[in-house]
């Protein structure tokens, strides 16, 4: 049997999360996110060299920071230019389960122009989260129009 060259249930583009601290990582995205740990690889002093979590149909790798290496983490960068975007079927049940867990509100969950349930966290590692539900179809004129009449509304509210 042939190796598949992209392995069995993964996805063409895979995250690896740099953290500070990723046995505790770990621990946070399994209360935060429900996330199902497939294994974690330590180096001989207990730092996370390489671990690999499941959330619904997705794989995501992580491990902690090595200073030296070309991966800071988020709080040596002092932020983040990523936003990983997680899709639930009971987004607030997922939004408040991740709250309690320790992540910060960024976005406030609420129903959006585009269709999706949708709000922003960020974890106590510094990723950001995008968490959303799909709760309408919306066809592409009527985004538009929603989309260029909440810019509206809110460079109106720049003004005042």
């Amino acid at each position: 049997m042939a190796v598949k060259p992209i392995p069995e249930g993964s996805h063409s583009i895979t995250p690896h999360l740099v953290v500070n601290n990723g046995a505790e990582a770990v621990t946070f995205y399994k209360n935060a996110f429900g996330a199902e740990v497939l294994g974690v690889h330590y180096t001989p002093d207990g730092k996370v060299m390489h671990a690999e979590l499941k959330v619904g149909d997705s794989k995501f790798m992580l491990a902690d920071e090595f200073p030296g290496m070309s991966s800071p983490s988020p709080k040596t960068l002092g932020g983040t230019c990523v936003v990983l975007n997680l899709y639930s079927v009971n987004v607030d049940s997922l939004f408040d389960q991740a709250v309690k867990a320790g992540a910060v509100v960024t976005m406030p969950l609420a129903n959006q122009f585009w269709g999706d349930r949708y709000g922003q966290i960020q974890d106590p590692f510094g990723h950001v989260w995008a968490l959303g539900q799909h709760i309408e179809d919306v066809a592409p004129d009527e985004m538009e129009r929603r989309g260029k009449e909440l810019f509206a509304k809110m460079s109106a509210g720049k003004s005042s």
